[in-house]
């Protein structure tokens, strides 16, 4: 997901891996906290301790799979022969193209790519764990129930520490949930960047009116949703990017990454 990189400061923690620059706000480790507070809370049961125990692995988890979807991303970026760097926020993550003149030269179908390529990572890290731990016989906490059933991953021997529990059920959870949320074709989302990429590459007139019609709908329908599931934040987050498509629209300056 690319929208703007935040502006840098003094306490931004700077890396790198893999050959890509890596910046971390310091406004990252506040929102990760926030977000992660209620579900730690849970798991602490008033033990204070456990508490920072808990949001530690789940700050850390976060920090992990945000990592590896722009990774993702900046990978697909130099497989096409640009260089990219990399931002980790309070909204997320981005990786953003070293010389943005030579990013309009890819073919939509290189943009699709690119887009679908952060989420794909996630999902391939999610697959790991669940490999990882029915090799070792334990139970898989997979975020969607259904689809566990489906895929056989009922059973398994408990954990021992509620503290590897909470980390293989984070994983799942971020890497499960995040990036299937993250390909509701909804601008600048990158599912609404694929669904754009792909009409283009079909050749589709009007490939950005169509994308961002789906995404008001796409929009709209998972904010509905968030609203009478008792999950606030996700129907705010998904209305705001509704409108923001709506605004797109009206304004002719639909989404571009």
């Amino acid at each position: 997901m690319l929208l703007s990189e935040p502006q840098e400061t003094g306490a931004d923690l700077r890396f790198e891996i893999a050959g890509f620059r890596v910046r971390v706000s310091a406004w990252f480790w506040l929102a990760a906290v926030l977000l992660g507070w209620n579900v730690c809370q849970a798991y602490s049961r008033g033990d204070q301790r456990a508490l920072l125990q808990f949001l530690v692995i789940w700050t850390g988890t976060v920090f992990i799979s945000i990592l590896v979807h722009e990774l993702g991303h900046a990978l697909a970026f130099r497989a096409f022969g640009q260089g990219a760097h990399i931002v980790i926020y309070h909204f997320g993550g981005l990786a953003i193209p070293e010389v943005w003149g030579r990013r309009a030269n890819l073919r939509p179908i290189q943009r699709l790519a690119v887009s679908a390529a952060g989420p794909l990572a996630q999902l391939a890290l999610a697959a790991a764990v669940v490999i990882v731990l029915r090799m070792a016989g334990r139970e898989v906490p997979f975020p969607i129930a259904a689809v566990g059933r489906w895929l056989g991953l009922e059973g398994g021997r408990d954990f021992t520490s509620p503290f590897t529990f909470a980390l293989a059920d984070f994983l799942l959870y971020v890497n499960v949930l995040w990036p299937l949320l993250n390909l509701v074709p909804v601008p600048p989302l990158d599912g609404g960047q694929i669904v754009r990429e792909g009409l283009l590459t079909l050749g589709v007139p009007d490939a950005y009116r169509i994308a961002g019609v789906v995404g008001v709908v796409a929009g709209a329908a998972v904010a509905w949703w968030g609203y009478t599931r008792g999950q606030p934040f996700l129907g705010i987050m998904f209305a705001m990017l509704a409108v923001s498509c709506w605004q797109s629209l009206s304004g002719n300056t639909p989404w571009r990454r």
